[in-house]
C-alpha cells in the first residue's frame, strides 16, 4: 500500500515542485527532476524486490538495482551542491570565479569516491588491491602523459588567474586572435584571418601573452605617415587629427593624438594613436583611416612625398 499510494503521491508533489522553481528560474528545479525521474522510480524498484518479491540481499539483480540506486543518489547530490553553490551566483563573489575546469575535477573525484564505497559496502570488493591497481596504473599513465598532464596543471593556474576570458583578443607570441574556447587542455583562438589556432596550455602559460581586451575594451592602434618638408607641421597634424576623427570607428575620448617623430631624407615622418573599442574591427578601422589620409592630402594641398632614384653617373662613362 505505501508503494502503490505513496509512488504517485510523490511524484506528483515533487513533479509540481520542480514546475513551480523552473518558472521561478531556480536551478533547484533540475535537482528535483532527477529525484523525481530517476532516485525515486528506482527506489521503488528496490523496494519492490526487497520487501514484495523478498529477494535475498546478495542477489546480482538486488545488487544491481542498489548499484544503480545509488548511482542516481550521487548524480542528485552532485546535481544539488551545484545547484546551491555555483547556480545563479552573482559574478563578483568567489564562486562565480571558480573555474570550471576545476569543478569538472572536483565532479570527477566525487564520482570516484562514491563508486569506490558503492563496490565496499554493496559488492564487497577489496579496495586495498583496487587501490594498488590504480596507483600503479596512474604511475604508468602519468610518466606516458606528462606532457598532458602538465598542460592541464597550466590550464589550472591560468584559470585562476583568469588573465583572459572567452572574447577576449589576445597576442600569444606573433598570434593574434580571440578566445573562442576554454577547456581541460588548450586555449582556441580565431585569428583575423578566419583561422582556428589551438594553443595548448603548458605553451600558453610561458609565453607573454597581451590582452587587448582588459582591463580597458579600448586598444590604442598606431600608423606612421609622411608629408613633404614644404607642408608645415601644424597643418599636417591638424589633418591627420581631423581625418581620425571623422573615421568611423575611432572614438573621441580618448582623442586622437599626433606625433612629429624624425626629419627623413624625403619626409617628415609623423605618427597618429588612435583608440579603437572592438579589435575585430583593426584592419577596417585602418583602412578606412588611411584611405581618407590620401584625399585629405589632395583637399588640403599636402604633398605624400615618395623616395627618388637617382642614375649613378661614373666618369669614365663620358
Amino acid at each position: 500500500m505505501i508503494l502503490i499510494v505513496g509512488f504517485p503521491l510523490f511524484i506528483l508533489i515533487l513533479g509540481e515542485l520542480s514546475d513551480r522553481f523552473l518558472h521561478k528560474g531556480k536551478p533547484l528545479a533540475l535537482t528535483l527532476k532527477i529525484v523525481r525521474n530517476l532516485v525515486l522510480p528506482v527506489f521503488v524498484v528496490l523496494l519492490f524486490m526487497q520487501k514484495v518479491l523478498q529477494l535475498p540481499n546478495d542477489n546480482e539483480w538486488v545488487k544491481t538495482m542498489e548499484t544503480l540506486f545509488w548511482i542516481c543518489v550521487i548524480h542528485a547530490a552532485l546535481s544539488l551542491l551545484n545547484s546551491l553553490l555555483f547556480e545563479g551566483v552573482k559574478a563578483d563573489t568567489w564562486r562565480a570565479r571558480v573555474p570550471k575546469l576545476l569543478l569538472d575535477l572536483a565532479r570527477l573525484f566525487l564520482i570516484l569516491l562514491g563508486a569506490a564505497i558503492v563496490l565496499a559496502t554493496v559488492w564487497e570488493a577489496d579496495l586495498a588491491g583496487l587501490v594498488t591497481a590504480l596507483g600503479l596504473s596512474s604511475l604508468v599513465i602519468g610518466l606516458a602523459l606528462q606532457d598532458t598532464l602538465g598542460s592541464v596543471m597550466s590550464g589550472i593556474a591560468l584559470l585562476f588567474e583568469r588573465p583572459f576570458s572567452v572574447g577576449d583578443w589576445l597576442r600569444v607570441g606573433d598570434l593574434v586572435g580571440q578566445v573562442i574556447d576554454i577547456n581541460w587542455r588548450s586555449v582556441r583562438l580565431q585569428t583575423l584571418e578566419r583561422e582556428m589556432v589551438i594553443i595548448p596550455h603548458k605553451l600558453i602559460g610561458s609565453d607573454i601573452i597581451r590582452n587587448f581586451s582588459r582591463p580597458l575594451p579600448l586598444h590604442a592602434e598606431r600608423i606612421r605617415m609622411s608629408f613633404s618638408y614644404q607642408d608645415a607641421p601644424n597643418m599636417a597634424k591638424q589633418v591627420l587629427s581631423a581625418t581620425a576623427l571623422e573615421t568611423p570607428g575611432i572614438l573621441a575620448v580618448p582623442p586622437p593624438e599626433i606625433f612629429t617623430i624624425s626629419y627623413d631624407d624625403f619626409a617628415i615622418i609623423y605618427e597618429v594613436k588612435f583608440f579603437i573599442e572592438d579589435y575585430g574591427n583593426l584592419e577596417d578601422i585602418r583602412d578606412r583611416f588611411v584611405t581618407r589620409i590620401w584625399y585629405a592630402a589632395q583637399r588640403n594641398n599636402l604633398n605624400i612625398p615618395f623616395p627618388h632614384s637617382y642614375p649613378l653617373s661614373f666618369p669614365w662613362s663620358h
